[in-house]
């Protein structure tokens, strides 16, 4: 069973260690590239490229978990986020700069919330659904706490002190890790019929992979282009820069909000009827945006709806696994079907620079409206062939 211990070390763990690790590179980007004198092309490059480490390294990781457990995998994990900090930290060439971050992105893949869920699935196999969410709510809060901290970090001690001390930080999280139990949950022995995992056919393994993996790379397009143009996509509609900045931060405060109120409200609720509720909200917040020029409820509903939906779709990224495939092989089936994802997430801000670029901020919100309504059906026809089905035999 997952003790209430397990969740709050898993949850610590996941604040540190997204504060330290993707969201490094806003607060100590522009400083990295201003002091050596690079571009800022170059600088952001090695966050792309660790994405793309990500993506490699998926399918391993989700093995070794698996196998090993998150115990030892993530422990691990902490070890090579430090190795990438103080490579970061110590970079006064482009090739150690590249390494550290090809580093840091197999650490993120072994710590961050999928190798968490897959840890999680691996101790309490169905019963992971509540501590899944419940983790999610510290790994939500990692920008705001690390942001502040990072940038008065580095306005007393400079961003190689700073990047160090993140590399203490990433030191925490072993005893965190370690904490972990390392026995595998027996569905087969625990579980009566009903809550065992609807697919066994292979075609139909197949087709709910397909789905999901459709569904979250969708998602994981949208994630990577709002978390990098949302405050510019608001300024380009109308609004001045200030008001862009303090509107684009209620993503946050709509991700923890409705976060938070799954953890109160939504034991009961299956996890494919939360996909078609979170996906639903995504293009309503879309929508909003087009009108982000005119009226500023829009733009507050715009930044607001997309952090709700976007923070539900997280936790039904670790949810519907459970349901659907079976739970000893969850780490390995999850981290294959996230590699696209992984993938597309690199170059998704590429993609929305050209569109803003050469058409515009409405163009890319009518662009982002139709995948977000694309994620809202593929959730629809995963509810035709999964909710309430019985076993596919």
């Amino acid at each position: 069973m997952i003790t209430r211990r397990t969740v709050i070390s898993l949850g610590i763990s996941q604040l540190i260690c997204w504060g330290i690790s993707y969201y490094s590179i806003a607060v100590f980007g522009t400083r990295i590239a201003a002091d050596l004198d690079w571009s800022e092309t170059t600088v952001y490059g090695g966050f792309s490229t660790a994405l793309v480490i990500m993506a490699i390294t998926s399918p391993l990781t989700g093995r070794l978990i698996d196998r090993y457990g998150g115990s030892f995998v993530m422990s691990g994990g902490s070890a090579l986020l430090s190795l990438g900090c103080s490579g970061i930290a110590l970079s006064y060439s482009i090739g150690i700069y590249y390494v550290s971050w090809v580093l840091l992105g197999f650490a993120m893949r072994l710590t961050l919330y999928d190798a968490a869920f897959a840890a999680l699935a691996r101790i309490g196999g169905i019963h992971a659904k509540r501590p899944i969410s419940q983790i999610t709510l510290l790994g939500g809060l990692a920008s705001s706490v690390f942001w502040p901290v990072g940038f008065m970090l580095a306005e007393a001690f400079g961003w190689r002190a700073a990047l160090l001390i993140y590399a203490g930080f990433s030191l925490l999280t072993i005893p965190l890790h370690l904490s972990l139990p390392k026995q595998r949950f027996n569905n087969k022995k625990e579980l009566p019929p009903s809550l065992l995992p609807v697919i066994t056919a292979d075609k139909e393994r197949w087709v709910a992979g397909s789905l999901y993996a459709l569904i979250f790379t969708l998602l994981n397009i949208l994630n990577s282009a709002m978390s990098t143009y949302m405050i510019t996509i608001l300024a380009g509609l109308g609004l001045t820069a200030a008001l862009s900045v303090w509107i684009s931060t209620l993503r946050g405060i709509g991700q923890s909000f409705a976060r938070v109120c799954e953890v109160l409200f939504g034991a009961r609720l299956h996890p494919i009827s939360l996909t078609i509720l979170a996906s639903g909200i995504l293009p309503l917040g879309f929508f909003s945006g087009l009108l982000s020029g005119r009226f500023l409820i829009a733009a507050l509903l715009f930044a607001f709806l997309f952090g709700a939906g976007n923070g539900l779709m997280t936790i039904t990224r670790g949810t519907l696994p459970l349901i659907l495939f079976d739970h000893n092989t969850y780490g390995a089936t999850v981290g294959k079907l996230l590699v696209p994802g992984f993938l597309l997430s690199a170059i998704s801000p590429i993609f929305y620079t050209f569109i803003i670029d050469k058409y515009g901020e409405q163009t890319a919100l009518v662009v982002s409206a139709i995948l977000a309504f694309i994620i809202f059906v593929l959730s629809l026809v995963l509810k035709s062939r999964y909710l309430h089905c019985p076993q596919q035999k």
